[in-house]
């Protein structure tokens, strides 16, 4: 894909970028030149490759799914304005 000045002077003003008049042409060479890169990307057969988030084999670390109560009930219930049977006590909204 060969990209002329005027597609230049979009991207650039799309990447808020101030270019000169001598830059565009040159840009435009070497931007058109990646973008044939990326079309050789495409001609790649991945059908057989598996989706992957890292280029590294990384499980998640796993701990012992523990159920407990904090053990600080007595610190957390000392900064409410009431507790009532180890509960925060709050007026009746609902009638």
């Amino acid at each position: 894909m060969a990209l002329d000045k005027a597609a230049v002077v979009h991207i650039a003003a799309l990447a808020r970028i101030r270019l000169d008049e001598a830059e565009l042409e040159p840009l435009a060479a070497e931007l058109s030149h990646i973008l044939g890169w990326v079309e050789q990307l495409a001609e790649v057969d991945t059908s057989d490759v598996a989706p992957m988030s890292s280029v590294a084999a990384m499980g998640l670390p796993m701990r012992q799914d523990d159920v407990t109560d904090g053990g600080c009930r007595g610190a957390i219930l000392g900064n409410a304005p009431q507790a009532e049977k180890g509960f925060f006590a709050v007026p009746k909204v609902v009638e």
